[in-house]
């Protein structure tokens, strides 16, 4: 990707780093942070256990709907001018939440926060690009970027957890007021309010409704799936009508004078593998994430204070290497060897869960995945979001940020639902053959583990192998060229 720097002094491109960082960070803690409070909130406002889910599926149907929408917007109005809409509206919305005294209302200001966060998670990592021209830089920036990524959800739980019970459930939302208000001004003041790379170009409004429509579709039915059951109609049709909507999606991309999504930013060979491999990455990690708690909790007997600790070397691990290692590993050795080990490391460590035996210890059966699993996910985020945006030019970056964004997020979602049907079906299975609950528990969590294992290790072949080799001008790091 050839950007056009802004004209900014290497203090100033540090520092609004840490401004995009910090809102992209806000988006972050927004995922996990709710989950704790959720228990607060039914017993406050009288929701059902069916009706709960909204507050979660909510700000995912809207926050994966809008993410391509919202990069684009940044390409053809300005990126400053959309990172700042983003931060308010979610700030605004964060406040709605924290004052809501209706299950509706808490719905719906929900919704609104999942636009928000979809503008600034797509807008923030284009800026970055943007800004970081120089690859060692850039390489350093998306290492500060990627640890903001892996360990933001681990701070939300802790977060979550302090905050609900010293103050209330308003407060997981209420906190973000402070927080937004700075970063908004703070923004204003130190970003350049440049056009946006694709100004001049009107806006797809029908090719936008369509695909923000399906993939709000899309995700409604994936989250949906274990309950309402994937055969049943209602999944079925949902499922038929995103399908149909994307067809018609690409139909009118290929007509339009000025498409939302140019097909020829679809056919750059490593925007589509990297947002592949996201897909497959998403899926596996956010099923570990899942399942290995219920694994340490149900079979292992853990309280929650126990699995929160267990998961602390894997979350620091992480967060280590995403801001140091990464990206020196990335300057040394290149995009595709550094993606392919750490995505490696990750299928070992789930293949280290999917042994673990039925009365596991925590040493040798958990702590080894863990550090696995840290250190890999640690390394391997950096370089793959260097190759999605590396053939990307200036005037697409916002709409390549939004294809990687959706691919991390669908791919997630769709993990999570299909392995834990899978998990629940073999533990089904094995409990009507007679086994124990806990044995037929932990067959269900190691068969999802196994195929998660299997995912990852095929996000690793092709990381390594499919990539084009990154085409980026040398750099050096005491004195070693960038290898690709």
């Amino acid at each position: 990707m050839t950007s056009i720097p802004i004209p900014l002094t290497p203090r100033q491109r540090w520092s609004a780093l840490i401004l995009l960082c910090l809102g992209e960070l806000m988006i972050v803690l927004d995922t996990t942070i709710v989950n704790v409070a959720l228990p607060s909130i039914r017993a406050d406002l009288g929701f059902t256990e069916t009706s709960l889910v909204w507050v979660v599926n909510a700000y995912m149907l809207t926050f994966g709907g809008f993410l391509l929408l919202g990069g684009r917007l940044g390409d053809l109005y300005g990126q400053r001018r959309l990172f700042l809409l983003g931060i308010a509206g979610f700030t605004l919305a964060s406040l709605a939440c924290g004052l809501a005294q209706t299950q509706a209302l808490l719905v719906a200001a929900r919704a609104l926060q999942g636009v928000g966060g979809a503008v600034v998670s797509a807008v923030a990592l284009s800026l970055i690009m943007t800004l970081f021209s120089e690859p060692a830089e850039r390489a350093r920036a998306m290492g500060v970027y990627g640890f903001v990524c892996a360990g933001g959800g681990s701070v939300g739980v802790l977060l979550g957890g302090v905050l609900t019970s010293l103050l209330s459930w308003h407060w997981v939302f209420l906190v973000n007021l402070p927080v937004g208000a700075a970063i908004y001004l703070a923004c204003r003041a130190m970003l350049p309010d440049t056009p946006g790379q694709a100004h001049g170009q009107a806006l797809d409004v029908a090719g936008a409704a369509t695909v923000t429509m399906a993939l709000m579709l899309a995700v409604y039915a994936i989250v949906n799936g274990n309950q309402a059951g994937w055969t049943s109609a209602r999944s079925l049709v949902l499922l038929a009508s995103a399908a149909a909507l994307l067809a018609l999606f690409v139909w009118l991309q290929a007509r339009v004078p000025a498409p939302l999504v140019p097909l020829a930013l679809l056919r750059l060979r490593n925007l589509s593998l990297s947002s592949a491999i996201g897909v497959l990455w998403a899926a596996a990690m956010f099923a570990w994430f899942f399942l290995s708690a219920l694994y340490l909790q149900r079979v292992l007997g853990y309280s929650p204070m126990q699995v929160g600790l267990a998961f602390l070397p894997a979350n620091l691990i992480m967060a280590t290497c995403s801001l140091g290692l990464s990206a020196w590993v990335v300057l040394r050795f290149g995009i595709r060897p550094t993606l392919g080990a750490g995505l490696l490391m990750a299928a070992l460590g789930l293949a280290w869960f999917a042994l673990a035996p039925v009365q596991g210890q925590f040493i040798p059966h958990v702590l080894p995945g863990m550090l696995l699993l840290g250190v890999g996910a640690g390394i391997a985020l950096n370089p793959l979001l260097l190759a999605a945006m590396g053939e990307v030019n200036p005037e697409d970056s916002g709409l390549a940020s939004g294809v990687v964004n959706t691919a991390f997020m669908m791919g997630g979602a769709l993990g999570l639902a299909v392995l834990a049907s899978l998990a629940d079906a073999r533990t089904g299975a094995l409990l009507a053959s007679g086994r124990t609950l806990a044995d037929a528990l932990h067959g269900g969590y190691r068969l999802a583990f196994a195929a998660a294992a299997c995912a990852a290790l095929v996000a690793a072949a092709l990381g390594s192998f499919a990539l084009r080799p990154a085409a980026a001008p040398p750099a050096t790091l005491g004195g070693a060229p960038l290898a690709h």
